[in-house]
């Protein structure tokens, strides 16, 4: 009698619950992006943010917080109620890399995993003349000089860093990091001849590759990647296990309802493989990567380990 009570219970929830989620969103959600506006992470969670209204029925309000390579956003959407009206747009790194070199407030239990979204290689360029044309001869150059080149990356201990460094390390590369804000400033920094090898994302620098001003050799995937076909991934160099992308992804607050999870993940899958959507992409050298909840979690913590491996060895 008692465990047929308490299987009626549990019915009687269920049924609750179901009108609820169908009801799912009845108002507005706020999207916070740890960046500020205009960047990579924005325009991409924008354009996704127009597809999702439409799915969702509803309005997405943006909230850009930058500042602290995305640790400043990311703590404050901690304080956010896991009621499935505020969401996190971010990239990997503020997840995964700046804990490694920051006291930070939240861990990957501060977050519930929902969908990554897009990803993308970094990747390692110079400039013309340049002694080497592959992938396995930028290496070998820098093997055999040890201390002599500089690489531009995106701030001490930032992902561009310690995917590079991975790679250096397993080939006993000695090359010396300058850090800088991002992207952008490594780029113009480059062209300056300030450093001699580009390290960052692939849409910043793919204009001057297209130009020839700069020749991208290595990438931080473990295939090629179509937009550089001058550029060796890592599995052709017996190094597919270095792997380091940047990659994008939406979270919710944690102890976010599984079932809400469950939709939100459904949608952004859709969205993300929207024609229109893909197409964006494609602009940005990117393409679509959609993993869901507990896998997208073990990606997480999977990335998260690899990093500390390295940032420890680095001292950093």
């Amino acid at each position: 009698m008692k465990l047929k009570a308490t299987i009626l219970g549990m019915s009687a929830l269920v049924a609750l619950a179901a009108p609820a989620l169908a009801e799912y969103p009845e108002r507005a959600i706020e999207l916070t992006i740890p960046a500020g506006a205009g960047g990579g992470t924005d325009t991409s969670a924008r354009k996704l943010a127009i597809l999702l209204e439409e799915k969702l029925g509803t309005s997405i309000a943006i909230l850009n917080v930058g500042g602290g390579g995305g640790s400043v956003g990311a703590s404050q959407f901690m304080q956010a109620k896991p009621d499935g009206y505020s969401l996190f747009a971010t990239w990997n790194s503020p997840i995964t890399t700046v804990p490694q070199v920051q006291n930070v407030a939240y861990s990957l239990d501060s977050f519930t995993p929902i969908a990554s979204t897009s990803e993308t290689a970094y990747t390692l360029c110079v400039k013309a003349d340049f002694p080497a044309a592959t992938g396995e001869e930028f290496l070998a150059e820098l093997a055999a000089n040890p201390g002599k080149y500089t690489y531009g990356n995106d701030g001490i201990g930032g992902t561009m860093q310690l995917a590079a460094e991975r790679i250096f390390q397993a080939k006993e590369i000695d090359a010396i990091a300058i850090p800088f804000g991002g992207a952008g400033e490594t780029l113009q920094n480059f062209l300056g001849n300030h450093v001699d090898i580009y390290g960052g994302s692939i849409s910043t620098v793919l204009p001057y590759v297209e130009t020839g001003e700069a020749k991208c050799l290595l990438v931080t995937s473990a295939a090629d990647v179509p937009a550089l076909p001058d550029a060796s991934g890592l599995e052709s160099l017996g190094l597919g296990d270095k792997e380091t992308l940047l990659w994008r992804a939406i979270l919710g607050p944690k102890d976010l309802d599984p079932a809400i999870v469950e939709k939100l993940a459904a949608v952004i899958d859709e969205a993300v493989n929207d024609p229109s959507y893909v197409e964006f992409l494609a602009t940005k050298g990117e393409v679509p990567n959609v993993v869901k909840g507990d896998a997208l979690g073990d990606r997480l913590q999977s990335e998260y380990d690899a990093l500390a491996e390295v940032s420890k060895r680095l001292g950093l």
